[in-house]
């Protein structure tokens, strides 16, 4: 990071460095954090829209509808990776395929990344920082940056909608602003080089306690996608079946593909939700958990075969619910090999303020992956998200305590066998 650098050491440097300065000025910060933030949207939003075309051609060969009929599908469909939510027809959908989400978030750190490289020199130096001045590059280009990308989801707004098909303008915005701060802003600290100044001020305790947290989620989500696929695995029948009964050609088979993939981390959501206890519901009146399995008709669509049969469930079942402690004690103990200490109190408030941390975190996830998903019964389709958050919090913290304090004993013991 050249703008927090210190001085060069001889005559000639600093000539040379001059030189360099004089040759080669910077280029615009606001000109380069625009392009960056347009170009992270407009970039997927041509993906998308290719897609859409794609689609289009391949599920009937084009004999209905029109070009920008796929297009306008697509459109909506990258909207409704930013929250946008849609009414067609009365029926409200809100769900947001996470999938997509992910992926815009992917290509706002790779474009925040570059942006915060490309702006590293700006700002003041070592010597007008000394002096008091502050230093707001990393602050000046987010803003720029998530101005750029509200920018093209607006227009995308606007130009998309429809009577029949209406986006939220509202949750675009908010939504594509949270990318901006939650993805972006990182990505632009930690190019620019300033993260690695900013986060050795951290205590080491509060350090710890988010790497704790980090790797009890990881682990978690690694659990609940373990999950859902077990449970795919053993009713395979049923969704080839489902697939089948659809009468699919190899278009519509691609197509029904890719949207799975796109709603996995929602239903990866929903794993994680019944394996903490809580559960979600697949329609209004409805209840998925180790403990009770209450459903009525649900869509045709391949993903819900991994639901379980409906009825009172099995006693094992319910030994599930000891999972996510256990994932919780491993990873703290794992952890705190990072972050060694003998101190029975410093790790004991790692464990459980990172279990915490993990379980509000899960909770929010589970709060943002389900929604309506059409007209009737299929207006609820969600965790149980204030339980999941309660349950997460208990499981994690309590885990992440107990593991990081057997990892002391198992420290200590080792300790007092050298001597």
């Amino acid at each position: 990071m050249t703008s927090l650098l210190s001085g060069p050491s001889s005559p000639s440097a600093a000539s040379s460095d001059s030189s360099i300065t004089s040759d080669s000025p910077r280029r615009p910060l606001v000109l380069l954090a625009t392009l960056a933030g347009a170009s992270s949207a407009g970039g997927t939003l041509l993906v998308c829209l290719a897609i859409g075309v794609v689609g289009w051609f391949a599920a009937d060969a084009g004999a209905h509808g029109t070009p920008s009929d796929g297009l306008r599908v697509a459109a909506l469909g990258w909207l409704l990776g930013h929250g946008s939510g849609l009414q067609v027809q009365g029926a409200v959908i809100t769900v947001v395929p996470l999938g997509l989400t992910l992926v815009f978030a992917w290509t706002i750190w790779r474009l925040g990344h570059k942006l915060g490289d490309a702006v590293s020199g700006h700002g003041p130096d070592a010597d007008r920082l000394a002096d008091g001045e502050r230093d707001w590059t990393v602050l000046v280009a987010t803003a720029v940056f998530a101005a750029g990308y509200v920018m093209v989801a607006v227009l995308t707004v606007v130009i998309a909608s429809t009577p029949e098909a209406q986006p939220s303008l509202g949750r675009v915005v908010a939504w594509s602003l949270g990318l901006c701060l939650v993805v972006g802003a990182p990505a632009i600290a930690i190019g620019s080089g300033r993260a690695a100044v900013w986060t050795a001020l951290v205590p080491l305790p509060v350090r710890a306690a988010l790497s704790t947290c980090s790797g009890i989620v990881l682990g978690f989500v690694a659990l609940s996608a373990s999950a859902l696929a077990v449970s795919l695995v053993l009713d395979f029948g049923t969704a080839a079946n489902v697939l089948s009964r659809l009468h699919t050609n190899p278009g519509d088979a691609a197509i029904f593909t890719l949207l799975t993939a796109l709603v996995t981390p929602n239903a990866i959501a929903f794993s994680g939700a019944y394996l903490l206890g809580p559960g979600f519901s697949v329609g209004t009146s409805t209840v998925v958990s180790p403990t009770l399995v209450a459903l009525g008709p649900v869509p045709m669509f391949p993903l819900l075969a991994a639901l379980p049969d409906e009825g009172p469930t099995s006693a094992w079942t319910v030994s599930l619910v000891a999972l996510p402690f256990l994932v919780a004690a491993v990873s703290a103990a794992l952890d705190h090999l990072k972050h060694p200490t003998l101190d029975w109190q410093q790790a004991a408030l790692r464990g459980c303020a990172g279990g915490v941390l993990a379980g509000i975190v899960f909770g929010i996830v589970a709060a943002v992956a389900g929604g309506a998903a059409g007209p009737g019964r299929m207006a609820d389709v969600s965790p149980f998200a204030f339980d999941v958050l309660v349950h997460g919090i208990t499981a994690f913290g309590i885990g992440g305590l107990l593991g990081g304090v057997a990892m002391v004993a198992v420290q200590r013991w080792r300790a007092a066998r050298a001597e």
